[in-house]
Formats: structure tokens, C-alpha cells, sequence
């Protein structure tokens, strides 16, 4: 299967945070600026950082495998041995995990390692991989 890069454009409220955050702690590129957005390369996709300085909305949940999902979130499925790196580079980092990585729907179609985190503004990011990527749309 051959992906094309996508484009998420996100509201952040301090991007000077935002560039230390993605930039930073997440290790993407970053690509075009200005005083009011920042592109970012997140694993070869396009996502960009906006300023919008109004206060943050509340963050709403949905159950998946006994956790509280936030929504809405982003993020990229990765392979298990980058995901694996992520995982143990924001946790030598202290970040507190919305939900913590782990092994999502154990034995079961669709088994998947997943984890769960907010960037500085309260934006959601998933990060998830599967050992059987033919996984990803099973059901």
C-alpha cells in the first residue's frame, strides 16, 4: 500500500512551545514559518502549528479497550521499532502520558501498540503500530 503525505492544520496557543514540543521533544523538521504558523514534518506528513491564542477547549473522551480516548487527537502509525524508539524517548523525557503505551486489544484483530499524550496548547497525539500492518483496517 502506497500512502500520500497528509495535512492537519492545529490550533496551538504559544509556538514558540509548539516548535519545542514538535521541533524539539518530537524530533520533526520544521518547514515554512511566519509569526502566525509553523509547518512541521511529522513522519514525511505535513501538519501545521497555528496560533490561537483563545483559551483551550475542554478535551472529550470515548472508551477503547477499557481507556478514555481523547478527542479529537492525531498522529501516525509507525512501524513497532520506531514507535518502540518514540516510546522510550518521551518517557525518558517525563511526559505525562494521557495513556501510557501499551498493547491495545490484546490477541485480538486489530492488536496494536498505542499511546496517547498532549502537546503544550492540549492537543491530543496517538502515536500507534502493529506488528501485521494488514492489521490497521481489519475488523
Amino acid at each position: 500500500m502506497s500512502l500520500t503525505p497528509f495535512h492537519i492544520a492545529f490550533p496551538v496557543d504559544d509556538l514558540n512551545a509548539a516548535r519545542a514540543f514538535y521541533g524539539g521533544l518530537l524530533g520533526c523538521e520544521e518547514g515554512r514559518s511566519c509569526a502566525e504558523w509553523i509547518d512541521f514534518n511529522l513522519f514525511g506528513h505535513q501538519i501545521v502549528a497555528h496560533l490561537k491564542p483563545e483559551a483551550r477547549e475542554t478535551l472529550q473522551n470515548n472508551p477503547v479497550d477499557g481507556h478514555a480516548v481523547p478527542i479529537p487527537h492525531f498522529g501516525v502509525v509507525l512501524s513497532l521499532e520506531a514507535w518502540q524508539s518514540l516510546a522510550d524517548r518521551l518517557t525518558a523525557a517525563q511526559v505525562d502520558f494521557v495513556i501510557e503505551p501499551y498493547t491495545r486489544f490484546k490477541g485480538e484483530v486489530g492488536e496494536q501498540a498505542t499511546m496517547f499524550f498532549l502537546d503544550p496548547a492540549g492537543n491530543a497525539l496517538e502515536f500507534k503500530a502493529f506488528a501485521d500492518m494488514g492489521q490497521l483496517f481489519a475488523t
